[in-house]
């Protein structure tokens, strides 16, 4: 029998080295999805946080962009290096 959460979903990974990628740093639960697809973002602009062990981490844009993809909802179960959403210069 699999021990994963039932609301776990297997996700893509992404590379936490890429600008243009938001990647959970660790296990948690999304609380919050700031961003929307086609919204503009500055470098530091919160786009996704996580709750894990009662503590909140937000996910900040680390360069300006354009939001392409959201692939994480509020409610769902990440792991590390799942890839949260997607921007393009």
């Amino acid at each position: 029998q699999s021990r994963a959460p039932k609301n776990a979903v297997t996700r893509r990974k992404g590379d936490s080295k890429d600008p243009l990628q938001a990647v959970a740093p660790m296990p948690g639960m999304v609380t919050e999805v700031a961003v929307g697809v086609g919204h503009r973002v500055k470098a530091g602009d919160p786009l996704v946080t996580l709750e894990a062990m009662k503590m909140l981490t937000t996910i900040s844009a680390a360069e300006d962009g354009v939001v392409t993809e959201v692939i994480v909802r509020v409610g769902e179960a990440v792991e590390t290096d799942d890839l949260l959403l997607c921007l393009e210069k």
